[in-house]
């Protein structure tokens, strides 16, 4: 096969990394409270009922920041309802999911969970049957240290000392005519706008998200962007994007070739940024936050016959298999590409519900194919991302063409002395022989290549086999100097560590 080719300059840089491009996601849906980070009576479980065989696994990701209570459920939430005595909390119809919503696990228990999952929490507010009002409430419960009624109240649950929740999203998926309280963009923009100012004026110091589009397909698809961003630019730091991609054709050529959608999916929003920023005659830049992102369409068929009214049912419950991990490899990776603008990102979401981390309700739990690039970019993908000058072959599928087989970044960790390549091969039948110039850094050394690879595209982890897809640090890259030269193995993901003078 014909070779590929990486040239890099440290000079030549995208953008610091935010550690919190690696965040990620729990919402009151499925199993991922109940039963995945918490659960009294479980083997393995805390004073607090949170599982500690999950928080070793989320803290092996060195997940920065992670968004709750929703997602679609946050548009239906009461956040006063999951505060206080447990006894005394209500229970409610989650209309989003058609579930029955117990309060046990609220929102001060998620605080306590976060810190012991050495994460930040990025809290959404209601916008979709709540409004400004509710919005500046929560926050004074949170953040305002005491003498108010919000803030004492927080005192008065056991918590003295304020929350100091930095990142709030205002609303999720606003555009969704399956979003409880959907509304138009100029509805919406109108909304977020009212809530960001009290809410700021309740705690100067935080940072809003407004919401972007629910996925690239919407019909309304970057207009609505340019209209809530009208209303919105001037009081929000970033703008949400969210896109899920499946395979259910079972065309591997052109699920592995989604990623480069997803380029031009944030390149899109980027200009309509830009374009209102220039409108606006502004000197500020609008940041993105990619909240929700993953490979989704496996449970697809069981959740459309579940009962409703459940309590925590095992929904969205995908099984992910290799190939779904060579995909969310090149998400990353598209996510590195553009590191200039995307400075946060939630992987959704964490436990169970389509998620890296599963568990058996009162059993094992394991970690799904997509754990492990998630957590090699997580580890080794903090610094400064350079731009990746790639000549690789490419080929064409039904729906995409110029498709490079490779797919590639790499992260230049000053302070650790260390530069980390991260590579795709997309062909499926062929390894792909690779050639990286590190001309600029002076001479590197290997540390260590790690492969995921399988000769099963749609081979999976359980619980009976958790270890059947694992990567392992055999991959035989070559270090001349500033040259690398590496044979990446069919349809595989490379970590390529180098330590540098």
């Amino acid at each position: 096969m014909e070779k590929a080719k990486m040239t890099v300059d440290k000079d030549f840089t995208i953008g610091e990394v935010d550690k919190r491009l690696y965040g990620s996601f729990i919402e009151h849906l499925g199993r991922a409270v109940y039963g995945g980070i918490y659960e009294p009576g479980h083997a393995s479980a805390n004073e607090q009922g949170f599982r500690t065989d999950v928080l070793e696994m989320v803290k092996e990701l060195h997940v920065p920041i992670v968004r709750y209570p929703g997602g679609n459920f946050v548009s239906g939430y009461n956040w006063e309802d999951s505060v206080g005595p447990v006894s005394e909390r209500k229970r409610r119809l989650d209309l989003a999911w058609r579930t029955i919503e117990t309060n046990e696990f609220g929102f001060n228990e998620f605080v306590d969970w976060a810190k012991q999952a050495n994460s930040e929490v990025m809290m959404a507010v209601n916008l979709g049957t709540r409004g400004a009002d509710a919005a500046r409430n929560i926050v004074e419960y949170s953040n305002h240290p005491e003498g108010s009624y919000y803030s004492d109240l927080r005192i008065k649950h056991g918590y003295k000392q304020p929350h100091g929740i930095k990142t709030w999203c205002l609303g999720n998926e606003m555009d969704g005519p399956w979003q409880i309280g959907h509304k138009t963009a100029e509805e919406y923009g109108r909304t977020a706008v009212e809530a960001a100012k009290v809410m700021k004026w309740t705690d100067p110091t935080i940072e809003l998200v407004a919401c972007g589009s629910s996925n690239l397909g919407m019909p309304s698809f970057p207009d609505w962007e340019a209209t809530v961003l009208d209303h919105t630019y001037d009081h929000v730091e970033y703008l949400s994007l969210h896109q899920y991609y499946g395979n259910p054709e079972d065309d591997t050529p052109t699920f592995l070739a989604r990623s480069l959608e997803m380029d031009r999916f944030i390149d899109t929003v980027k200009a309509t940024c830009d374009y209102i920023k220039a409108k606006k005659r502004s000197k500020k830049t609008m940041y993105l936050s990619f909240d929700e992102w993953n490979v989704w369409y496996h449970s697809h068929e069981n959740d459309s016959k579940m009962d409703a009214w459940q309590i925590a049912p095992p929904q969205l419950e995908d099984i992910y298999n290799h190939e779904d991990a060579l995909l969310v490899g090149c998400m990353l990776i598209s996510m590195l590409k553009h590191a200039d603008r995307v400075k946060m990102a939630c992987l959704a979401q964490l436990v169970n519900v389509i998620a890296p981390i599963m568990t058996e309700t009162g059993g094992a739990s394991w970690r799904q194919t997509i754990f492990y690039p998630f957590m090699h970019a997580s580890v080794y993908g903090r610094g400064t991302a350079l731009v990746p000058l790639i000549q690789s072959p490419k080929y064409d599928t039904k729906e995409i063409t110029d498709v490079p087989y490779l797919e590639g970044i790499a992260v230049h960790n000053e302070e650790q002395g260390e530069v980390t390549v991260f590579a795709v091969n997309r062909h499926l039948q062929e390894s792909l022989p690779l050639e990286v110039d590190l001309r600029s850094f002076g001479k590197c050394t290997l540390i260590e290549h790690i492969v995921l690879e399988a000769d099963d595209l749609k081979a999976v982890n359980t619980a009976a086999q958790p270890n059947n897809v694992v990567p392992h640090n055999r991959g035989g890259a070559v270090v001349s100097d500033t040259l690398i030269t590496a044979s990446l193995a069919k349809a595989s993901w490379n970590v390529i560590r180098l330590k540098v003078q």
